[in-house]
């Protein structure tokens, strides 16, 4: 079975993370395919972390790497890239 991984840089997306899951899940939910939703914090100062921690907890398919400071999106990506199985 194919396998597609969605990388998602995030920064201060607190607001947006919660409905950005809610319409990728629907979504992919209608692929026939296994997925995974690797989810990057890049340094974010509000509760995006906590949000994505959240989501890993009754989602196994959301992964997440957290960056201790903004790195950038070039960084993010190739960051879920490594991440990604």
């Amino acid at each position: 079975m194919d396998k597609i991984s969605i990388i998602v840089p995030v920064y201060n997306e607190e607001e947006a993370i919660k409905i950005f899951y809610d319409k990728i899940t629907e979504v992919s939910a209608k692929i026939e395919a296994e997925f995974e939703f690797i989810f990057v914090n890049d340094g974010s100062k509000d509760k995006t972390l906590d949000i994505i921690k959240q989501l890993r907890a009754i989602d196994d398919k959301v992964r997440y790497v957290s960056f201790s400071r903004n790195f950038g999106k070039e960084a993010a990506m190739f960051a879920g890239l490594e991440a990604s199985t």
